[in-house]
């Protein structure tokens, strides 16, 4: 079964001087405000698009690895992964950076390393995302 996801961005005014919020659907209350001057220069309290999908990136990572983890029998007790997805005006989006501690018990740190590689390759993210450089750290906590 296929399932679709939404978000709603309103814009209102140009791009340089304009501002808008971003609503996601599984979130009736939240809406986030984005703007050009937190795209190009960062901001704490604006999101960005690379930000959303640093979101999407790191999510989807967790999910894959987990999965792979646990069908090979070393069932995770925690995993953190940050998406560090890098934007530069002009450019555009340069790559995205996953940076992945976990918790799992009976596993050696290269037969871990191999599975976040192979998550990092395969998750359905990181294919959307095959047009941009992924690079990761991996460890055991």
């Amino acid at each position: 079964m296929a399932v679709t996801s939404e978000s709603t961005t309103v814009w209102e005014g140009s791009l340089m001087e304009g501002s808008g919020s971003v609503a996601l659907d599984s979130s009736k209350l939240a809406r986030f405000p984005v703007n050009w001057k937190a795209r190009a220069e960062g901001a704490e309290s604006t999101t960005t698009p690379e930000e959303l999908l640093a979101a999407a990136h790191s999510s989807c990572f967790s999910m894959a690895l987990s999965h792979a983890l646990a069908g090979a029998g070393h069932a995770p007790e925690s995993i953190q992964t940050t998406a560090a997805v890098t934007f530069e005006a002009g450019k555009g989006v340069l790559g995205s950076h996953l940076l992945v501690s976990a918790r799992v018990p009976g596993i050696s740190e290269s037969e871990f390393e191999a599975f976040a590689e192979d998550a990092k390759k395969n998750c359905p993210i990181s294919q959307a995302l095959a047009g941009i450089p992924i690079t990761i750290e991996a460890e055991l906590a």
